[in-house]
């Protein structure tokens, strides 16, 4: 039986911190908006933010590696009021990296975190080769010693 490769796993996650708190979100879909409108998906609760202040898209790059791009306005050419200021400078358009800094309005700030870990391929239960070390008769119980 030949043993499948391990398969790195990333976990990309946007966490923000506005007027009513912190929140952090897993990021899985393709497409996000961001804003302060109640159909955003990602929703901030400030009035120093746009209804569709950002977007964000997952980009898959030649060796099937994903990240995420975050875009100002509403992802078709409308742009938010305040734009977004990333890693202390103005940008209409960012490929996001682990522990970058997004400020959308005063007080109103996210980050962009991502962890990867590996997955092994786990063995079938009916392995062949899966053998116990240690024979129960060979444990000594303490209380049968004199």
């Amino acid at each position: 039986m030949a043993l499948k490769p391990v398969k790195p796993d990333k976990t990309h996650f946007f966490i923000v911190e506005d007027d009513k708190g912190r929140k952090e979100v897993i990021l899985k879909k393709i497409r996000y908006s961001i804003g302060r409108t109640q159909k955003a998906d990602i929703r901030i609760n400030s009035p120093f933010v746009s209804r569709h202040h950002a977007t964000l898209f997952k980009i898959f790059n030649d060796d099937g590696h994903e990240y995420y791009r975050i875009v100002d306005g509403d992802g078709r050419g409308k742009l938010s009021s305040n734009g977004l200021i990333i890693n202390g400078r103005k940008a209409y358009a960012h490929d996001l990296k682990n522990g970058d800094r997004i400020v959308f309005g005063p007080q109103v700030i996210a980050v962009y975190q991502h962890s990867q870990r590996d997955i092994f391929p786990s063995m079938p239960p009916d392995d062949p080769f899966d053998i116990t070390l240690i024979d129960p008769a060979m444990m000594v119980n303490e209380f049968e010693e004199g």
